[in-house]
């Protein structure tokens, strides 16, 4: 199994759920939302298997973007994961918009020169995402919780980009039919937890299990073959 988006540092304790998704073997790619957050977790996530450690500047800590933007590119080079970068202009975010953007052109110029993997947060900017993207040259990515338009979805799958389908979505008629929209090529499998929940309690990396008998019913394919794209998925969202 894989989870291409959790954040294992904001778990109630961010080691012991380390060492359960080590235990159950899900390949998950640990998000952070600061480099000083990526330096922190670093020593304490590297010698974990299932772990993939990834660097972030999240938009909407922009009020600290200034401080933290010269780590991130240090950061950058002991990782091949970034994440979770990008925009947000929600009411929650919308007043730091000037910010996020220079924030995120910083983060994409460095991506261009080092490719990596790279998953983003576009709430309520996914225009602008695109855009800024496109424009930078990077490519592929990987939309996080995608919640744009159908236009939307079919503008990123044109640049060759990819999604990623949490338990959320399963849960809202947006969310089906965005991943409805997508080919089984383009998809990889997320929980963003502690964020999202499942049954009352914080989504674990093993929750992906949801999404892919989801996929397995909406594909008519055997869970294994879903696992296996999925796997091959994120081969490819990975660049060479």
């Amino acid at each position: 199994m894989i989870d291409a988006h959790c954040h294992i540092d904001a778990y109630a304790d961010p080691y012991e759920t380390a060492l359960l998704v080590e235990r159950s073997h899900v390949l998950t790619i640990a998000v952070t939302n600061l480099p000083s957050a990526f330096k922190a977790a670093y020593p304490h996530v590297q010698r974990l298997r299932s772990l993939r450690l990834a660097v972030g500047l999240h938009p909407l800590l922009a009020e600290v973007h200034a401080r933290e933007r010269a780590q991130f590119a240090t950061c950058l080079k002991r990782t091949s994961f970034v994440g979770e970068v990008g925009l947000d202009f929600s009411a929650e975010g919308i007043a730091t918009r000037d910010v996020q953007i220079e924030s995120f052109q910083y983060v994409l110029g460095l991506v261009k020169q080092q490719p990596k993997f790279v998953t983003i947060h576009s709430r309520r900017a996914e225009a602008m995402v695109l855009d800024l993207v496109e424009a930078a040259g990077v490519r592929p990515v990987v939309f996080h919780w995608f919640s744009g338009s159908l236009k939307q979805v079919d503008r990123l799958l044109a640049q060759s980009h990819f999604c990623s389908v949490n338990p959320a979505m399963l849960r809202s008629r947006n969310g089906k039919s965005i991943i409805e929209r997508l080919p089984p090529d383009r998809v990889l499998t997320e929980t963003d937890g502690p964020f999202v929940m499942v049954e009352r309690r914080p989504a674990l990396p093993m929750d992906v299990t949801l999404v892919e008998h989801y996929l397995a019913q909406l594909w008519q394919r055997p869970v294994e073959e879903v696992r296996q794209q999925v796997r091959q998925n994120l081969r490819d969202a990975i660049p060479v």
